[in-house]
């Protein structure tokens, strides 16, 4: 990596033990150069004003200011740090590309999954020029979602449909689906309209993803989606499925 800018890094976490873990972990990857650590919201705050550093790597829960309203402070400040999220809960990857985060690490972080949100974050670090996620956009673009042991990147054009499980959302793309923490009403609002249809009270449909519409000859109606699949019609969002047909 001759040659490659350092990455001046910041570590924000109110757990020593999980602050040495991830010294060590910055230790084993080429091109990272530790500036400092904080342990509460406020100090990450003035640290990043005083060090200035390229990436921090932040945990959600602190005392004081947590992750997220860190995240939120420095947001849209010029030369911000990219923010990568180090944490053990996977309920906040809805609202943590509402910021935005360059990536969503769940504890325990391994060196591998370090190294790859660290090679995202270098792209805008090593090249700067315009945003890669458009930032005037009002709508989510990117859902970060627990895969196993990692958390996985999903843009949203690519989700098929969705389905409500009580407080959870499943997101299914492809053959695979992944499960969130998130209410329906919370996930249509930051879902542009154009993009996706509510067709029940637990289905969101991407529109281009439906093949047809069908009833029974009274007044069920099912929409016909394009993996075979069949979902129910509620009668309230009835109109704007049919809308879809030009009736």
């Amino acid at each position: 990596m001759a040659g490659e800018q350092l990455l001046r890094t910041l570590i924000a976490d109110d757990e020593p033990l999980a602050v040495e873990r991830m010294q060590i972990l910055c230790a084993q990857l080429e091109g990272i150069a530790l500036v400092g650590t904080a342990s509460d919201g406020e100090a990450t705050l003035r640290l990043i004003d005083a060090l200035s550093p390229d990436l921090l790597l932040l945990d959600i829960c602190m005392p004081g200011l947590d992750g997220m309203a860190v995240a939120q402070a420095i947001h849209g400040r010029a030369n911000h740090p990219a923010v990568v999220f180090c944490t053990a809960f996977d309920t906040y990857a809805v609202a943590a590309f509402e910021i935005p985060a360059t990536d969503y690490l769940l504890k325990p972080v391994s060196v591998e999954r370090l190294a790859r949100a660290v090679a995202r974050v270098r792209e805008p670090v090593a090249s700067p020029g315009p945003p890669t996620r458009g930032e005037a956009s009002r709508w989510l673009e990117e859902i970060w979602a627990p895969h196993r042991s990692e958390m996985v990147r999903i843009q949203t054009v690519r989700i098929d449909l969705i389905v409500a499980e009580r407080d959870y959302m499943r997101l299914h793309v492809g053959p695979r689906s992944y499960l969130i923490h998130q209410t329906i009403s919370d996930l249509e609002r930051k879902l542009d309209p154009t993009v996706f249809i509510r067709l029940h009270r637990s289905t969101i449909v991407r529109r281009d993803f439906i093949a047809g519409l069908r009833h029974d000859g009274l007044s069920t109606w099912q929409a016909l989606l394009a993996n075979g699949q069949e979902v129910s019609i509620g009668r309230s969002h009835l109109s704007e499925a049919k809308a879809l047909a030009g009736r």
